[in-house]
């Protein structure tokens, strides 16, 4: 038999927290403590950034490296362009670039379609790598390159980046 006196205090149950689903060539942003998920990152890449200050945490799934070319069309498709309106849209949900942190996950060397050996992973890596030095983002954590693809998740309360890989157990970033 179970006594209540007073005492004790039962925990309430842990509520699981709201996935938010991240597609191909989307941004989301959130202060809320969700899951951000993405699947399918190949040669894409993850880039996760969070603000250790403020609790806000958001995630694009980018497919290129560089809009210079393109006019117009989905910005959160390119890796300069897409890093740029997750940190705007991060700012205006109350987030301070001067405390963002950045992990990123992908940019496998799936497929080579290119003359020059240069891979899109690689290629996407790199200029991820660019863009947020450009905006002071440090990145503190990667998974990148390899042959394998990747699914991420974004603990938007804690910053912690979880990739799963095909055939290989998780890892926390």
């Amino acid at each position: 038999m179970k006594v209540y006196d007073g005492s004790q205090t039962e925990s309430p149950e842990q509520s699981t927290p709201e996935r938010i689903k991240v597609g191909i060539a989307e941004y989301k942003v959130t202060t809320e403590p969700a899951m951000l998920t993405t699947s399918g990152l190949g040669s894409c890449i993850g880039i996760a950034i969070y603000d250790t200050r403020n609790t806000v945490a958001g995630l694009v799934h980018v497919m290129l490296p560089s809009a210079a070319d393109i006019d117009g069309g989905n910005h959160a498709k390119f890796a300069d362009t897409g890093i740029q309106a997750l940190i705007e849209a991060m700012a205006d949900a109350g987030a301070s670039t001067e405390a963002m942190e950045a992990k990123i996950a992908g940019g496998s060397d799936m497929l080579d379609f290119s003359e020059n050996g240069s891979s899109i992973g690689s290629r996407n890596a790199k200029k991820v790598r660019e863009t947020l030095d450009e905006h002071g983002v440090p990145v503190v954590g990667e998974d990148l390159g390899g042959d394998h693809g990747r699914s991420v998740k974004l603990e938007a309360d804690t910053g912690n980046f979880i990739v799963k890989s095909a055939n290989t157990d998780s890892i926390t970033l």
